[in-house]
C-alpha cells in the first residue's frame, strides 16, 4: 500500500511539472519602436521571422512616414505618396508564410489614404508598434482557388 501511495504522489508531481511547462493560453505581446529611415513592412516581416511568430497580429501602430507605398483597393500597381504622413492605423496578420497588412495614413490636411502596406514605406520620426501572437493558433497563407490570392487559414496549434 505504501509503494502504491508513493508512486501515486510521484505521478502527481510529474503531472504538475509537465502542466507548469505548458504556455499560458492567451496572446503574447511585443512592443517595438522603429527608427527614422527604416522600412515599415520589412521591419515587421523581419521581426515576425526573428520571433518565429506562428499566429501574429498587429495590435496598434502610431508614428509617421515620409514615403508611403500602398497597393490600393483592386489595383495591381503600387502607389507611392511622397511627403509626411501620420499613421492612423495599421492592422494585419503575420504568419510564417507571409504577412497581410493594411495601413491608413493622413496627410497634412487630414486627407486619408489606405491600402495594402508594401515595401517602400519609410519611417519619418518613429513607428511604435504593439504586436501579438495567439499561442493557441497556427496561421498559414495558401492560394485560394476562388480568389487566386494567398489567403489566411487558421488551425489549432499543437503545443
Amino acid at each position: 500500500m505504501k509503494i502504491e501511495r508513493t508512486a501515486l504522489i510521484c505521478l502527481l508531481l510529474i503531472a504538475c511539472c509537465v502542466a507548469a511547462r505548458r504556455p499560458e493560453p492567451g496572446p503574447s505581446l511585443f512592443a517595438i519602436r522603429l527608427q527614422p529611415g527604416q522600412d515599415l513592412r520589412r521591419e515587421i516581416e523581419q521581426f515576425a521571422k526573428r520571433e518565429n511568430l506562428q499566429a501574429g497580429f498587429i495590435a496598434t501602430c502610431v508614428g509617421s512616414l515620409d514615403r508611403t507605398a500602398l497597393r490600393l483597393a483592386n489595383q495591381k500597381e503600387v502607389t507611392t505618396f511622397s511627403g509626411y504622413m501620420e499613421i492612423v492605423s495599421l492592422v494585419g496578420t503575420l504568419s510564417p508564410d507571409g504577412v497581410h497588412l493594411h495601413l491608413s495614413v493622413a496627410d497634412e490636411t487630414g486627407k486619408m489614404f489606405g491600402g495594402h502596406l508594401v515595401p517602400g514605406s519609410r519611417v519619418y520620426t518613429t513607428a511604435e508598434l504593439v504586436l501579438g501572437e495567439a499561442r493557441e493558433l497556427q496561421f498559414h497563407r495558401v492560394i485560394d482557388p476562388a480568389t487566386t490570392y494567398h489567403e489566411l487559414t487558421v488551425e489549432a496549434r499543437d503545443n
